[in-house]
């Protein structure tokens, strides 16, 4: 049977299912490098490259070191299926401690106009659904088992179907977007036992923005922003700039406002392929309790017809 320190475990634990005696706003997860993992973010994030699959996953281990601490799970695959339509599929884990397990499964689609001879926009919607787990075999509290605790003696398993919206405005070398991946809010824990224990996921709003400047044949410098609100928690922003070598190495830092700063690093191993590195070290109170946050990335392009070459497409930039 695990032993769970109690002020580290159970806050972790809380600041997801929110067993409280009022009802606040659960956060999604968060990434550092969200702008290799916009699927996830935005339904309406689109490439219009006719022909080419793209493939993504991410994975995150946060506060490395405080028990219990976060490790969330991302695969995205979009396509476009003519120059106007494009869609796609994702796919989040995010667990807890192996005590809370969140799956979420959605399927995105866009559809693309053009508003200038290289700028389009794409509006988007995703639908599909959240499946909501908690397992409180095993669990100690400083008091004794968790057994004993109403609020922890029943586990929890349920599924809700969600949606989400979103615009996206970009060219080849900036973006803008907003989106609200998902709509509709739903309550994981209600009166039971006697015990009012309520986690609401509120609808969560991202802005989202990016800029790639040529500062000379073979360096280019890339801003970019996000920007998360939900009701009942301070709005949390993203700042990012990279420097990219060559179109091949790219690195650089990031901070979260009052909450972390990072360092950035990803390579194109080829023309399809690019992986990629983020550490964070938080700057609050909590980084006395961990050694920092983990993220890799991997993105990887699929020429399904063979019409594009292979090599002589330009890589994009986000």
């Amino acid at each position: 049977m695990k032993t769970l320190n109690i002020y580290h475990k159970i806050a972790a634990l809380l600041s997801l299912t929110l067993l409280s005696l009022q009802s606040y706003a659960q956060q999604d997860p968060q990434f550092t490098q969200y702008m290799y993992n916009m699927s996830v973010i935005n339904p309406a994030y689109a490439t219009a490259e006719e022909g080419i699959l793209k493939l993504g996953g991410l994975y995150r281990t946060q506060w490395v070191g405080l028990e219990g601490a976060p490790r969330t799970g991302t695969f995205f695959a979009h396509t476009p299926i003519n120059d106007k339509i494009e869609m796609g599929i994702s796919f989040t884990n995010d667990n807890i401690g192996d005590i809370v397990n969140e799956n979420n499964i959605f399927a995105d689609f866009a559809y693309v106009l053009p508003v200038g001879i290289e700028t389009k926009i794409s509006f988007g919607v995703k639908a599909g659904i959240r499946m909501f787990d908690t397992n409180f075999n095993g669990l100690q509290l400083q008091s004794g088992p968790a057994s004993g605790d109403n609020a922890f003696n029943e586990n929890i398993n349920r599924a809700f179907p969600n949606m989400g919206i979103g615009a996206f405005f970009f060219t080849d070398t900036y973006y803008v977007g907003l989106s609200a991946p998902n709509m509709l809010s739903t309550k994981h824990l209600e009166n039971e036992n006697g015990i009012k224990a309520t986690g609401i996921e509120n609808v969560h709003y991202f802005l989202t923005g990016g800029y790639v400047f040529d500062i000379n044949q073979n360096l280019k410098l890339k801003p970019a922003f996000m920007a998360r609100g939900v009701k009942g928690a301070p709005l949390a922003v993203d700042i990012t700039a990279n420097l990219l070598i060559n179109e091949k190495l790219e690195a650089g830092l990031g901070y979260r406002l009052d909450d972390a700063i990072s360092a950035l690093i990803n390579f194109r191993v080829t023309q399809d392929l690019k992986i990629g590195y983020a550490y964070d070290y938080t700057t609050t109170n909590l980084g006395d309790y961990n050694s920092g946050s983990h993220e890799i990335f991997i993105l990887f392009d699929v020429d399904l017809f063979g019409f594009k070459g292979g090599y002589d497409r330009s890589p994009r930039f986000f």
